[in-house]
């Protein structure tokens, strides 16, 4: 590892505390998280190099820090355990998951919304005081979401494929992600209730925003920096904003 880190560092001799380690999530998510690094300095190289992820974890990076590829779902994991610095997930996740770790920054991109939805037909059928089987890949937030409303439910969880569930009668209903709605349209199903939005953030390791402040601040700043500013202007970007108030990722979802 040390290793690793003084060739990352270059010939510049960039202080460990300067060099940020963040992962981004393969998937959706990958190339706008590879091309905001690429534009906040943390990633030199083209986006189009990365995609599609290569097989290794880990990418190491000249002069500025480093970035690990993984799953979504493992984002705030690596990020809560201080294996990485910092990371870039979406509100889904840190709402299933709920992880220990400091959410700072909406960047805007990935929108999508959380959605309960039941087979065409029977949205005027559903719940009406039975107990419902929800098929999701996010078991807690739809555990939450149907006490809160006092629904008796059986929460089945998928990993895939959530809206073949009532078409197959294993399920009643579905609680997924949408972006178009198309998928849902596609497989004859209609959406009764929207539970949460859900765009990706920036989170920090709780330890690194004591011990690589300054360049968390840099990243911080700039990133919000670039949220203002037209694509092609972005890169002259520089940092100087206060830290804001970290707090515990807790966001609710409705």
């Amino acid at each position: 590892m040390r290793g690793e880190l003084r060739k990352a560092t270059g010939s510049g001799g960039q202080a460990a505390a300067d060099i940020l380690t963040v992962a981004v999530p393969t998937g959706r998510l990958f190339a706008e998280s590879v091309s905001l690094l690429r534009r906040v300095g943390v990633l030199g190289a083209a986006p189009e190099a990365f995609d599609p992820p290569q097989e290794r974890s880990l990418v190491l990076l000249a002069a500025t820090g480093r970035i690990l590829v993984v799953k979504p779902a493992d984002i705030p994991v690596y990020v809560e355990h201080g294996a990485a610095d910092a990371g870039i997930v979406g509100r889904d996740v840190l709402l299933e998951q709920g992880r220990d770790v400091y959410e700072l920054v909406d960047l805007g991109f990935g929108s999508c919304r959380g959605v309960v939805a039941v087979r065409q037909g029977e949205e005027d059928a559903w719940p009406r005081g039975r107990t419902v089987r929800v098929a999701t890949k996010y078991p807690r937030i739809a555990a939450r979401y149907c006490e809160r409303r006092g629904w008796p439910a059986e929460i089945i969880a998928l990993n895939g494929a959530v809206e073949l569930a009532p078409r197959v009668g294993l399920a009643d209903a579905i609680l997924d992600v949408v972006v178009t709605g198309r998928t849902l349209r596609d497989n004859l199903l209609v959406e009764v209730a929207e539970v949460f939005r859900s765009t990706a953030r920036l989170v920090v390791n709780r330890a690194s925003l004591r011990t690589k402040e300054a360049a968390v601040r840099r990243l911080i700043a700039t990133v919000e920096g670039l949220k203002e500013l037209p694509a092609d202007e972005a890169s002259g970007v520089a940092g100087g904003k206060p830290l804001p108030p970290a707090v515990r990722s807790e966001s609710r979802d409705g």
